[in-house]
This record gives C-alpha cells, sequence and structure tokens, in this order.
C-alpha cells in the first residue's frame, strides 16, 4: 500500500529538498512512496517564458521533461520502484554535487542520462529517451492528474497523502534538510494540514537559497533570504 505519491520534476531544487526530507521520514515510518511525474514545461506550457521567467528557464524546464521522459522509459522497463532510485541519482548529480552539472544536463542531456544510468547498473541506451516524444502523453496525464488535485496554481513538489482518496498539497517548500527526529516533527505537522478538509494555504515567498552543493552552500551553511516567485527570484524578472 503506497503512503505518498510524490510528483517531482528533476530539475526544481526545492522538489530536490523536499525529497530528501521525504526519504529521512519513510526510512524511520517504514512509509511506501511512489515517484510520480510533474513537468514544469507543461505546467507553464501557456506561459511566455520571455516575459515570466528569466533566461535560460524555458531550457531549464525542457531539460527537466528530457529527464522525465528517461524516467518514463525506466519505469516501462524496470518498474515504478527504479523511478524512485533514478530520482536519487539525478538530484545527487544537479544539486548535491559542485556547481555546473545543470548546465552539463542542459548541453548534453543524453550524456548526463547516460552517466546516471550507468551509476545504477542499468541500460545506457534508455538515455536516448530524451528526445522520445512517445512518452510526453504519459507525462502529461500525470502531470495534469497532479494538478486535478491541488489546483494549477502551484509548483513543484505536489504530495499527495494517502492515495487515492487523501488530499494533495503543493510542497512544503524547504530550503534546509531537517534532523531525522526534526523530520517526523515536520511530517506530523503537514500531514495534520492536509487531512483537515478546510486548509487552503499557508505560504511566504521569502525563501533562502537551497542549502545544496550546486547553490554552493555546504551541510550546515545557512543561504541568503530572497524573494521567489514561482520558482525564480522575483528581483530577477525581466532582466
Amino acid at each position: 500500500m503506497v503512503d505518498l505519491d510524490f510528483y517531482f520534476d528533476p530539475v526544481c531544487p526545492f522538489a530536490w529538498m523536499t525529497s530528501k526530507w521525504v526519504r529521512l521520514v519513510a526510512d524511520q515510518r517504514d512509509y511506501q512512496v511512489e515517484w510520480r511525474f510533474i513537468s514544469l514545461r507543461f505546467v507553464n506550457a501557456g506561459v511566455d517564458y520571455a516575459a515570466h521567467f528569466p533566461p535560460g528557464y524555458e531550457r531549464g524546464h525542457t531539460a527537466g521533461l528530457e529527464l522525465l521522459r528517461v524516467a518514463a522509459a525506466v519505469r516501462a522497463a524496470h518498474g515504478p520502484d527504479a523511478v524512485g532510485s533514478l530520482y536519487a541519482a539525478y538530484g545527487a548529480e544537479l544539486f548535491d554535487s559542485a556547481p555546473g552539472r545543470e548546465a552539463d544536463l542542459q548541453r548534453d542531456p543524453v550524456g548526463f542520462a547516460s552517466e546516471v544510468l550507468s551509476g545504477l547498473g542499468l541500460a545506457v541506451e534508455l538515455a536516448e529517451a530524451v528526445s522520445d516524444t512517445s512518452f510526453d502523453a504519459e507525462i502529461r496525464a500525470e502531470t495534469d492528474r497532479a494538478l486535478s488535485l491541488t489546483g494549477r496554481d502551484v509548483g513543484t513538489p505536489i504530495l499527495h497523502f494517502d492515495p487515492p482518496e487523501g488530499a494533495a498539497l503543493f510542497g512544503p517548500v524547504i530550503s534546509r534538510l531537517p534532523s531525522p527526529s526534526d523530520a517526523l516533527g515536520l511530517w506530523e505537522h503537514v500531514a495534520a494540514l492536509a487531512r483537515f478538509g478546510g486548509f487552503a494555504e499557508l505560504k511566504r515567498s521569502v525563501r533562502e537559497t537551497p542549502q545544496l552543493r550546486a547553490f554552493g552552500l555546504e551541510d550546515g551553511e545557512v543561504g541568503a533570504e530572497e524573494d521567489w516567485q514561482q520558482g525564480h527570484r522575483r528581483d530577477t524578472v525581466g532582466s
């Protein structure tokens, strides 16, 4: 029985941080998590990127879709459990290593995916799925499913508690990884909010830079606070 459906886009750093928190909780509580797809490129399909996002976001979101195509190919070949391992490897490469891997992904998505697949002992030929648009209907359907649970004015990640009947939330968006004990406390609070049928929203747009090596921060360091909007720093729009 699945305790949580976690909808992720591989290129979202905040989704990655939340996923690390969820894995901490799952390990301690023996929860079962199913890792599902939501594409930021599809979420923003009707958006003028030049007007609403800083330069480079369209290519970044497209790279996320390309990695989701590979994830769909892996799921088709090896089942849903393989997606969790693949996402863990994606995130470790993109966000828990030195800066520059996101640029490597955008420049050579097949090469990036091949390295990740090889490290997992999976067929590197699956990396060719980055350009296989036959997986897009599946990814779009899961994206639409996620948005049907929360409404469309959200980003990633989306957490669906106790599926299929349970409630879903966008977030929590966290900038630091809590300790194992704090992880459980945070989980209980978030789950309680999700289970109260009248809960709608808690939000603030001020965020710390994610505590990830890709952003130049090591464990224990606290990032600068900035005002974010729709997954990017507010003051960079139109720059």
